[in-house]
């Protein structure tokens, strides 16, 4: 039985993990309940399983019956705090939700631990386990490599893989990367303006900072069409802003945070220096004061040319020639990934979840609170996570 056929089999019961880890979604880096799920998951293989310290993450490590290297299979678990909508698989927690199907990552990760427990006899070298909580923006991969997760097996991976699905746009089975960049790198500007509140209908005895704060947040688009290469790309979407309380009360204090996703370390550090020159500028232009925060949050994932084609060469195999697809670009999407891709050859990989009675091109995409992920792709997605880890350490040693 091929991999692929025993992952088939094994549907149903990677469904009902994926439900009852959507069920009780978990933020940032303390996943208590599912953690508990995964070790439930894990139990009764021939693993060595370890918890982390400062967060809620699983390592196992399966070592194989003939001596050879180590690869890495890497699945996030952690939720976002949005409110869900939809009649399908649903949260049970108001404020929470698997809007990026994390759930199914976590799911596929477990299946292919059970997929390469039951061929351990044919597997030469070892298979380290990642189920990583905080890649929402808590950097919980960063965390997990100081706590020795590339070290877990006695020795360094050879190579590491991180698979994730898309709601929309990718069409249902398709499996998506390309050789080098393929997630953007992501940064988190803070901005507080400080001003002298006042009454609305004498503004001028107040010094407002909302039209201030108002007027940065647009000129930032500007500088993101003027600072900026357009083959080097950038964007920059400000995602919060508080302001105020209520229709006659000039605040003294407005505060706007925003995300900044750019491809290349150069565009990268002329954005930072562009967003802090143009809020600086606009607030002394204003009389106000400013705090200004960026924040390099996540750098550029990078597919290791290599085993970018082992995960091409591998989907072309097993699912068929139909079901790759190499990006022509990179996603703008951010990934902590990236903290493993700088330190062992890595290959990051799409896989097409989009519910089959839905348009992939029109369904929402992945963070919506209408975003629907299917369960047909979860027995391909571990068969794939256990073909990887089996092919590359074939590899190595022949």
């Amino acid at each position: 039985m091929t991999l692929r056929e025993a992952a088939t089999d094994m549907k149903d019961e990677l469904a009902r993990l994926r439900h009852r880890l959507h069920a009780e979604p978990e933020l940032g880096l303390k996943l208590p309940r599912t953690q508990e799920k995964v070790l439930g998951a894990l139990d009764g293989l021939p693993l060595e399983v370890s918890t982390g310290k400062g967060l809620s993450s699983v390592t196992a490590v399966l070592r194989g019956t003939q001596p050879g290297p180590v690869v890495l299979l890497r699945g996030d678990m952690d939720a976002l705090p949005v409110t869900e909508r939809g009649n399908g698989v649903v949260s049970r927690i108001p404020g929470r939700m698997h809007a990026c199907g994390h759930d199914l990552h976590t799911t596929m990760l477990a299946g292919a631990a059970r997929l390469l427990s039951d061929s351990r006899d044919s597997l030469a070298g070892s298979v380290v386990f990642m189920f990583q909580p905080g890649e929402e923006g808590a950097g919980g991969a960063r965390i997990m490599l100081d706590e020795g997760v590339l070290d877990a097996a006695g020795e360094r991976p050879v190579a590491a893989y991180a698979l994730h699905v898309a709601s929309s746009v990718v069409p249902q089975g398709m499996f998506v990367t390309r050789p080098g960049p393929i997630m953007a790198a992501a940064d988190r500007l803070r901005v507080t303006v400080r001003g002298v509140g006042g009454h609305g209908a004498n503004p001028h005895l107040a010094r407002d900072p909302l039209p201030a704060a108002c007027e940065m947040v647009l000129a930032l688009q500007t500088a993101v069409t003027r600072r900026v290469d357009i083959f080097d790309p950038a964007v920059l979407t400000i995602g919060q802003m508080q302001a105020g309380t209520t229709d006659n009360v000039i605040g003294d204090e407005v505060f706007f945070q925003g995300t900044i996703r750019s491809f290349s370390a150069r565009t990268q550090a002329v954005m930072k220096d562009a967003s802090v020159e143009v809020i600086r500028g606009i607030a002394s232009a204003h009389g106000l004061e400013v705090e200004v925060d960026y924040q390099v949050d996540y750098p550029l994932t990078v597919n290791d040319e290599a085993e970018a084609e082992v995960v091409a060469r591998t989907v072309r195999e097993v699912y068929g020639e139909e079901k790759f697809f190499t990006a022509p670009r990179p996603f703008s999407g951010s990934e902590d990934f990236s903290f493993v891709g700088q330190e062992i050859p890595s290959a990051f990989v799409s896989l097409g979840a989009c519910p089959g009675d839905r348009d992939p091109s029109r369904a929402p995409y992945n963070h919506s609170p209408d975003a629907a992920f299917s369960d047909e792709v979860l027995a391909d997605g571990a068969a794939l996570y256990a073909e990887l880890a089996v092919r590359r350490l074939s590899e190595s040693i022949s």
